[in-house]
C-alpha cells in the first residue's frame, strides 16, 4: 500500500527483481516516497555458498552491513571480517572495496549512502 507520501509492503515481494534493494535513487516512479537520492537501504536472502567473488572498483559510498541471521564473510581491501552474531555489522567508507561470501544461509541488511546511479 502507498500513496506519493508513504508506503507499506514486503520486501520478499517488492523487491526480487531489484536484487533485494528497497529504497535508493533506483525506485521508480521518481514521485515514489521510496526513490532517493540519499540512502539505499536493501535486504538480502543469501543462500550457503552464494558469493561477489568480484570486487566492487572506486565505489563512493558509505555502507552498512548489518547480519540478521547466518555467517557473512565480508572482504575489504582493509581486510576480512566474519559476521556470525545477529546484530554484528561492518560498516566502510568511498574508497575501500568489497566482496563478500554466505558462509551459511545468510540474511543482511545493507544501507549506503548517498544513493548514486
Amino acid at each position: 500500500m502507498s500513496s506519493t507520501n508513504w508506503h507499506s509492503g514486503n520486501v520478499h515481494e517488492e523487491a526480487e527483481d531489484k536484487r533485494g534493494w528497497i529504497l535508493g535513487h533506483f525506485i521508480e516512479p521518481a514521485d515514489d516516497v521510496r526513490a532517493t537520492k540519499d540512502v539505499e537501504v536493501k535486504w538480502g536472502n543469501h543462500p550457503a555458498g552464494q558469493q561477489r567473488p568480484e570486487w566492487t572498483a572506486g565505489d563512493q559510498r558509505t555502507t552498512l552491513l548489518l547480519l540478521i541471521s547466518g555467517n557473512f564473510r565480508l572482504d575489504l581491501t582493509e581486510g576480512t571480517t566474519t559476521l556470525n552474531r545477529p546484530g554484528d555489522y561492518v560498516v566502510w567508507g568511498p574508497g575501500i572495496d568489497h566482496s563478500w561470501q554466505a558462509e551459511t544461509d545468510s540474511v543482511v541488511v545493507t544501507v549506503r549512502w548517498p544513493s548514486l546511479p
